[in-house]
């Protein structure tokens, strides 16, 4: 059983090999390589600390899974999901999830995926967001679909 924590800025480099690996299936569906998560740099991701909240689980003393978000206004905004291939398919992503949505007291939390991304689509479906649009970035080709999910406000008892 893994841990999550906040990640350092010393936690870059391992985080961006694991990003690498993690976003390596994607490159493949979709038949490009230049995508913005593998041309990534160690200083890009020591960049995100500056504006991200960036989580690393832990398992046997390794990082094999990291997620980032930050909050504007009253949304979060999710991003760079990702666990080493190795690790794949045991519930790391759904903890990393679950536990960058706590970090936040927001009303909405909002993160995009590419269309054609299935796997990824319905896990986030399983997690409660939901498509509301597709849009293509300035930085690639992919058209990405865009989720949403609305925050379970709690109801405060005077």
């Amino acid at each position: 059983m893994g841990k999550i924590i906040e990640a350092k800025i010393g936690d870059a480099a391992k985080i961006l090999s694991i990003q690498k690996l993690a976003y390596r299936s994607e490159a493949e569906l979709y038949g490009d390589f230049n995508i913005e998560p593998l041309k990534q740099t160690v200083s890009d991701v020591e960049k995100a600390f500056e504006d991200y909240l960036i989580l690393k689980y832990i398992e046997d003393g390794e990082i094999v899974g990291s997620v980032r978000a930050y909050q504007e206004d009253s949304t979060c905004y999710i991003g760079k999901l990702m666990v080493h291939p190795d690790c794949q398919n045991k519930g790391i992503g759904k903890a990393l999830m679950n536990e960058i949505e706590r970090q936040f007291n927001v009303e909405r939390f909002e993160l995009f995926t590419g269309s054609k991304s299935e796997k990824n689509i319905n896990f986030y479906e399983k997690l409660g967001y939901a498509g509301y649009k597709t849009k293509k970035l300035d930085r690639e080709e992919t058209i990405f679909i865009f989720m949403e999910k609305l925050a379970k406000l709690l109801l405060k008892v005077k």
